[in-house]
């Protein structure tokens, strides 16, 4: 598999389709007793709102750097407000229908010492009417998209999923869904079908072992016209089945921490594959490796390129070939890691030739937070800077020696002669919570510490490694021509 195809991912063009609802959270802590029932009382310290169903779906597209569009039904009221803006942060093209007289659906969970005390779930179905809505505005935007991913909840959205996949193939898309209906059939003409094992019994398959796994698999698809189903099967890992083969991919072996949204996850990455250029046999792969990290973090997680290229990495035992952020996209995934709750340092530099002062400095950088963003000099600027014959190596081979250290997650260029050839204006449109600067730096001196500080950030003064720098490597190097 070659990793240099995860810069393509930018290139899937997908739309979700489905039953979008708000997740909301509040987190507190649980001391007693009430004295008006036997139910522990919470005291409410933080309240979380993200997106959910298919909205999670297309969050986990947009987080793979994929050109993701969303269509669903809402209530006119808050929670569907407060939805929209947060499809908005995470640069989804929402088409979302207000349906006046039902609410939008919302999950409200109440959690203390990392357990769920209770769920809330605030819903109503939307009926066939409300289909067509989406019907309607489906028909309106699908051009737009190469991949169209239906993801049903049973929540009413896609009452008439059999037009809208109509009129997806109609237009010559390519059909995934994640279904909920034991009838398979509503989904006749879709590509991709991704049941787990629950779904696919209820669906008649029988799982009892290899051979009728996958007889039964190859029977429900051929009887209800879909091209493959990606079986989801837990602990004993995915298998694609088609007419003519089966592929088995095995479980990543890792700690389970939660399985929430794990399907979103699958899918997500498998249509994001597929749109990246990846074959079939290969999204699957990816999507599998995208599975098993989602599982090892808390709630409904996402999976970033970063995360699944080093996984990608160890899976294939490779060394020599790693994922480069494109250095227009690494703003993005800074405010999503940013949504997170992740804090972010920020340093800059030349790092022309990159040694052992450098490699230790920028460890104690990410040792700040959990992202480390490296502002990079491009090579006029350095030029400026340094002198003509600089820099010895140029702006991309020092942004992926850099990238490739495990401190690193992101590069991005930097230097223009009207500002100074300083990284002050990045610097306000990251706005880190931690600036480090290496040198013997007063804070007033460091370009973007004021920006910093007034946002309530920190700035910080790190000492370099003794005797190493690259003008005397350079030196060196010359003594012996």
């Amino acid at each position: 598999m070659n990793l240099s195809a995860l810069r393509n991912l930018n290139q899937a063009k997908v739309l979700v389709v489905g039953d979008v609802m708000l997740d909301r959270y509040w987190h507190g802590d649980t001391g007693r007793i009430s004295p008006e029932a036997p139910v522990p009382v919470v005291k409410v310290s933080s309240l979380e709102d993200k997106a959910g169903g298919a909205a999670n779906v297309a969050k986990n597209i947009a987080h793979l750097d994929g050109q993701v569009g969303l269509l669903g039904l809402i209530g006119e009221d808050d929670n569907g407000r407060q939805l929209e803006s947060i499809l908005a942060k995470e640069q989804i093209a929402s088409q979302l229908v207000t349906v006046a007289e039902l609410p939008t659906i919302a999950k409200m969970r109440v959690i203390s010492r990392h357990q769920q005390v209770v769920r809330l779930d605030l819903e109503e179905p939307f009926v066939h009417s409300h289909s067509q809505l989406l019907l309607t505005r489906l028909e309106q935007v699908v051009n737009h998209y190469d991949f169209v991913l239906f993801s049903d909840y049973n929540k009413g959205a896609l009452t008439c999923i059999e037009e809208m996949i109509k009129v997806a193939k109609d237009a010559g898309k390519t059909v995934l869904i994640d279904p909920k209906s034991s009838d398979l059939s509503r989904y006749r003409g879709a590509d991709y079908i991704t049941p787990n094992l629950n779904e696919f019994r209820l669906a008649g398959g029988d799982a009892s072992n290899e051979e009728t796994l996958t007889s039964s698999a190859r029977a429900l698809i051929k009887q209800a016209g879909i091209g493959a189903m990606l079986l989801t099967r837990s602990e004993q890992g995915m298998s694609l089945i088609t007419q003519d083969e089966k592929h088995d991919f095995a479980a990543q072996v890792q700690e389970v921490s939660d399985v929430t949204g794990a399907g979103d996850t699958v899918i997500a990455t498998l249509t994001t594959m597929l749109g990246a250029g990846f074959s079939p046999s290969e999204a699957v792969e990816l999507a599998n490796l995208a599975a098993g990290i989602a599982v090892a973090k808390l709630g409904a997680a996402t999976v970033t390129p970063e995360e699944l290229s080093r996984k990608l990495g160890q899976y294939l035992r490779q060394t020599g070939e790693h994922y480069q952020t494109p250095y227009e996209e690494v703003l993005k995934h800074i405010e999503f890691a940013k949504q997170n709750g992740e804090t972010i340092v920020f340093t800059n530099g030349c790092f022309d030739i990159l040694h052992a002062g450098h490699v230790r400095y920028l460890a104690q950088a990410k040792a700040r937070g959990d992202r480390l963003v490296v502002g990079l000099n491009n090579d006029d600027s350095i030029s400026r800077l340094k002198g003509p014959e600089r820099p010895i190596n140029p702006l991309n081979e020092r942004a992926m020696v850099l990238s490739a250290l495990a401190s690193v997650d992101w590069v991005i260029p930097f230097g223009k002669e009207s500002e100074g050839d300083t990284p002050a204006k990045l610097i306000e449109q990251i706005s880190p919570h931690i600036l480090v600067k290496g040198g013997d730096y007063q804070v007033s001196e460091i370009a973007g510490a004021d920006h910093v500080l007034a946002m309530g950030g920190q700035v910080e003064v790190l000492a370099f490694l003794d005797g190493c720098s690259t003008s005397n490597i350079i030196a060196k190097a010359r003594e012996t021509e």
